[in-house]
């Protein structure tokens, strides 16, 4: 996770910081924040929140599947790494 994690700075911030790269959150499992389920498409997003703020999407990776959480990591915002997960979708689960 990127910014969506109890700490608000996760693995991908680290990551990222580490290898001054731009660098994205995708993650299976749900840590913090608050969501409604995206849309049955691939691709569709909700955003996740925690006390208002939004710090990451659930999206949709392939049509009937859980979502997957993103969140930005480092030098990215979200919009752009959904549209990194959303360009990577390839018909399972896993971007």
């Amino acid at each position: 996770q990127g910014t969506a994690h109890p700490r608000r700075f996760g693995l991908a911030c680290h990551l990222g910081m580490w290898l001054d790269r731009p660098c994205v959150g995708c993650a299976k499992s749900w840590l913090v924040g608050d969501y409604d389920p995206p849309g049955p498409a691939a691709g569709d997003a909700t955003p996740l929140t925690v006390d208002g703020e939004v710090v990451g999407a659930a999206v949709r990776a392939a049509a009937g599947a859980k979502p997957v959480f993103v969140s930005p990591g480092h030098r990215i915002d979200l919009d752009s790494a959904l549209a990194v997960v959303r360009r990577t979708l390839s018909g399972y689960r896993h971007p």
